[in-house]
C-alpha cells in the first residue's frame, strides 16, 4: 500500500514584477513578457517592497509634476501602481510559462536590436505579507543595426527581387525575429516571405541560412546563403481521420493535385477549404508534406477529426384551447442523396457525400403552421464547383377568436387567415476572376399570398384582407469570401452584393395602376452589400491562437426602388431596422430584417424619436447599417464554440433618397456570448444600450435591452 498525502496550500498569484540595469521602460518589458502578469490591487497603504536581486528608484511624485507625467497614460499609470492597478489577465503562478516569458522578454529585447540583451539573474520570493515577487536582473548590451546584406547560391531570382522581398535596408534596427519571417525561417500563414515564393514554384528542397560575416562597432552584415534544390512534383496524397465523410468530398477541396508542382500557398489553402466544410474539428486539420529527394517528389497526408454539424430542433407542448403545439426540424450537412435507397447506408442516416438537407415542420394547433424543405448539391455534375439549391416551404397563419364574442374559436382558422407558398431554385458558381475566393449566384424566386378575410397589415396594406399576392423575382448575387473558417473567423472577409428585380409590369402594361388589386403582381428592384473584415489582434497567427481576440468590421446597405414613378414603392421587401433580428407576423411582407441590438423596432428616421412611443408600422425604402466587434474565444473545440464579444453599433433607415442622411444614425453598445453547440447550432445573447434613447430624463435601464439569439446570428 502506498498512500500520497497532499497539502495544496494558497493559490500563489504574482504581486510585483521588479527589473534591474534596464534602460527601456519597465511598463513595455512588463507587457513582453505575455505570459506572467501582476495581480490586481486597491489599496490605500501600499506595502513598500524592497527587490532581492535589483536595485530600483522610486517614481516620486515630485517627478510626475516636473515632467507633466499628467499628460501622458504611462507615467499616470506610473504614479498610481503603488495603490491602484487593474489587471485582466491571470496572475497565478506558473513555472512553464514562466520560463516562457523569459523568452519572450528576450525575444523583444532583440527586436528593439538588442542583439546581446540577457537575464543575469532572476529570483522569485515572498515579500513580508507573504505575496510572490519576481525580480529580473538584465543587461541590455548594445543596439545593433542591420548592415551589409549579400545574396550567394541564388539562380531563380536575382539580388534585386529578394531584397526587394526582404525589405531591409543597411542603416535599419536589427531585428532578429523580422529577418527571419521574411526569410521564411518561421513561416506565416500570410505568406510574402522568400522562401514562399520558392516553395510556391515547387522548390520544397529549397533551403535559405543567414551567416554573420561581419560585426563592427554597432553593425552587423549578413551572407544569405541559397540552396535552392530540384522543383517538386506532388505524387501521393493521402487523407486520414474521416469516418463519415467520403475521400472525394475532402479531395474535391484540395488544391493539391498529384502530377502538380509542390506549393505551399496551396496546402494553405487546401486547409481553408477542408475548414470551410465544417465538418472537422478545425483546430486538428493537419496537413504533412513527405520528401521523398531520390526521385524529386512529395507525398502529402492530411490528416482530419469529424465532428457533428447537423443540428436537431425539438420542441412540444400542449396549451388548454390550442392543443398540441410543437417544432421538429433537422439539418443533415454532410448528406447523402444517392444511398437514400441503401439499407446498410442509414446508420442512422445515409451521409458522407457533402449534400445539405434540412426539413422543419411547426405548428401552433389551427393559429398557425409551417413547413419548409431545402436541398443543396454543392458540386453539381461533380467536375466543378457549382452549387445547386431547391426549397419550397408553406405557411398558413389563422384568425382563432370570433370577432363577435372574442371568444377562442379554432374553426375560425379556415375562414380567415393567410396562406404563404414559395419555391426558389438557385445556382452558384466559383469564379476564377478576379481570383477564385469570388462566386456568382443567381435564383429564381416565387412567393404566393393569399388573404382571406384577414388583415394581413393595416399600415402598409390598407383595406386588403382578401386576394391574392404574386411575388416572382430574379435575384444575382456576386460573393467573394477568403475567412479562414465559418465559425469563429479570424482572418479574411465576406462581401456581397446583389440585386433582387421583378418583371417591370407597368411598363407593358399601361393599366397597371388601375387594377382592382394594386398587389396582385407585386413590382420592385432591391439592391443589397454586405461587407465583414476579421482582422485579428495581439499574437501572430503562429503563436496560441485560442488567445488571440479578432476585430470585426461590418458594412451594410440596402434599398428597395421602382420601375415607375407614377406608382408607390411596393410595400413588400422593404427593411425592418431595430430590435433582435427575430421575425414576426409583418415579416410576411418578406421584409429583410435588420437588427440593431439596444433598440426596439423604429420607423422613424429621426434618431430623437424614442422608438418605443412611435405607432407607425412602415418599413424603410432605405437602411444603412455600421458594427464593430471584439471578440475572444473562451472555447474553440469541437463539441462547443465558444466566444465573448464586445460591440458597437450604428443604424438607421429612410423612407426616400430625399430624407437619405447617411450621417443620421442611432447608436449603441453592449456585451453578449455565442455558443455554437453541434446539435443545435447558435445559442446567443447580447445586452445592448442604445445610446440614443438616453435624453436625461431616463435611466440606463431603461435605454437598455437583453436579446436573445437560436439557430442563426441576427443580420
Amino acid at each position: 500500500m502506498l498512500d500520497f498525502i497532499v497539502t495544496k496550500g494558497p493559490k500563489v498569484r504574482i504581486n510585483n514584477i521588479n527589473f534591474g540595469g534596464n534602460l527601456i521602460d519597465e511598463t513595455k518589458l512588463k507587457k513582453s513578457l505575455k505570459e506572467i502578469h501582476e495581480k490586481s490591487r486597491l489599496t490605500l497603504f501600499p506595502v513598500n517592497d524592497k527587490p532581492a536581486i535589483v536595485k530600483t528608484t522610486p517614481y516620486t511624485f515630485d517627478q510626475y509634476l516636473k515632467e507633466r507625467g499628467y499628460l501622458t497614460f504611462s507615467k499616470t499609470k506610473k504614479i498610481l501602481n503603488p495603490y491602484a492597478r487593474i489587471g485582466f489577465s491571470s496572475s497565478k503562478y506558473d513555472i512553464k510559462k514562466y520560463d516562457e516569458s523569459k523568452d519572450n522578454l528576450l525575444n523583444y529585447y532583440n527586436s528593439l536590436g538588442f542583439r546581446d540583451a540577457v537575464i543575469e539573474k532572476d529570483t522569485i520570493y515572498h515579500n513580508a505579507v507573504g505575496h510572490l515577487n519576481i525580480d529580473m536582473q538584465i543587461k541590455e548590451g548594445r543596439k545593433y543595426f542591420f548592415g551589409n546584406i549579400s545574396w550567394r547560391g541564388n539562380t531563380k531570382y536575382p539580388d534585386s527581387v529578394l531584397a526587394s522581398i526582404l525589405n531591409i535596408k543597411k542603416g535599419d534596427i536589427y531585428n532578429r525575429e523580422t529577418f527571419f519571417n521574411k526569410l521564411g525561417k518561421t513561416p506565416t500563414a500570410e505568406g510574402g516571405d522568400i522562401s514562399g515564393i520558392y516553395q510556391d514554384d515547387g522548390y520544397l528542397f529549397f533551403s535559405i541560412n543567414p551567416i554573420e560575416t561581419a560585426v563592427y562597432n554597432d553593425t552587423i552584415d549578413f551572407e544569405v546563403r541559397i540552396q535552392e534544390g530540384p522543383q517538386a512534383t506532388i505524387k501521393t496524397i493521402r487523407i486520414a481521420g474521416n469516418e463519415k465523410t467520403k475521400d472525394f468530398v475532402i479531395r474535391r477541396e484540395i488544391r493539391t493535385v498529384p502530377g502538380d508542382k509542390f506549393s505551399r500557398s496551396l496546402l494553405i489553402r487546401s486547409q481553408r477549404e477542408i475548414s470551410q466544410l465544417n465538418y472537422f474539428d478545425q483546430e486538428k486539420i493537419k496537413i504533412d508534406p513527405i520528401p521523398n529527394p531520390e526521385d524529386g517528389t512529395v507525398d502529402i497526408n492530411y490528416g482530419v477529426e469529424e465532428k457533428s454539424s447537423d443540428q436537431l430542433e425539438l420542441s412540444a407542448g400542449w396549451g388548454g384551447f390550442i392543443g398540441l403545439t410543437g417544432t421538429l426540424g433537422v439539418t443533415f450537412n454532410n448528406f447523402s442523396s444517392k444511398n437514400i435507397f441503401k439499407k446498410s447506408a442509414w446508420d442512422p442516416l445515409p451521409m458522407g457525400d457533402g449534400q445539405k438537407l434540412s426539413i422543419r415542420f411547426q405548428s401552433n394547433g389551427k393559429a398557425f403552421r409551417s413547413t419548409n424543405f431545402s436541398f443543396t448539391e454543392p458540386w453539381f455534375g461533380g467536375i466543378k464547383r457549382n452549387s445547386l439549391t431547391v426549397s419550397v416551404y408553406n405557411t398558413k397563419f389563422g384568425q382563432t377568436f370570433d370577432q363577435l364574442t372574442g371568444m377562442f374559436d379554432p374553426n375560425a382558422a379556415d375562414s380567415r387567415y393567410i396562406s404563404t407558398t414559395g419555391a426558389t431554385v438557385s445556382f452558384g458558381r466559383q469564379l476564377a476572376w478576379p481570383d477564385d475566393f469570388f462566386s456568382l449566384s443567381m435564383g429564381l424566386n416565387y412567393t404566393r399570398y393569399t388573404l382571406k378575410n384577414y388583415a394581413i397589415d393595416p399600415f402598409n396594406l390598407p383595406n386588403f384582407d382578401n386576394g391574392i399576392v404574386n411575388n416572382l423575382n430574379f435575384r444575382i448575387a456576386l460573393q467573394r469570401t477568403s475567412v479562414d473558417q465559418p465559425l469563429f473567423p479570424r482572418t479574411g472577409s465576406t462581401f456581397l452584393l446583389s440585386g433582387q428585380l421583378t418583371p417591370p409590369y407597368s411598363l407593358f402594361d399601361p393599366n397597371f395602376a388601375l387594377k382592382s388589386n394594386p398587389y396582385e403582381l407585386l413590382e420592385y428592384h432591391k439592391w443589397r452589400f454586405n461587407g465583414e473584415w476579421f482582422v485579428p489582434l495581439g499574437k501572430p497567427a503562429g503563436e496560441d491562437r485560442n488567445k488571440q481576440f479578432v476585430l470585426k468590421f461590418a458594412a451594410k446597405y440596402g434599398f428597395v426602388g421602382r420601375y415607375n414613378t407614377e406608382l408607390a414603392i411596393s410595400p413588400f421587401e422593404r427593411f425592418q431596422v431595430g430590435d433582435a433580428g427575430l421575425s414576426n407576423q409583418f415579416a410576411l411582407l418578406g421584409f429583410d430584417i435588420i437588427a440593431q441590438r439596444g433598440y426596439p423596432v423604429y420607423e422613424s428616421s429621426n434618431p430623437k424619436i424614442n422608438p418605443d412611443q412611435q405607432s407607425s408600422r412602415q418599413k424603410f425604402t432605405i437602411f444603412n447599417k455600421y458594427a464593430v466587434e471584439i471578440r475572444y474565444p473562451l472555447s474553440l473545440a469541437a463539441s462547443s464554440t465558444i466566444y465573448a464579444l464586445g460591440f458597437f453599433e450604428a443604424a438607421n433607415g429612410w423612407y426616400s433618397m430625399k430624407d437619405y442622411n447617411p450621417f443620421k444614425l442611432r447608436r449603441s453598445v453592449g456585451v453578449g456570448m455565442r455558443f455554437f453547440l453541434p446539435m443545435f447550432g447558435l445559442l446567443g445573447f447580447d445586452y445592448g444600450i442604445g445610446l440614443d434613447r438616453l435624453n436625461g430624463t431616463n435611466s440606463l435601464k431603461d435605454a437598455a435591452r437583453f436579446t436573445f439569439m437560436l439557430g442563426f446570428e441576427p443580420e
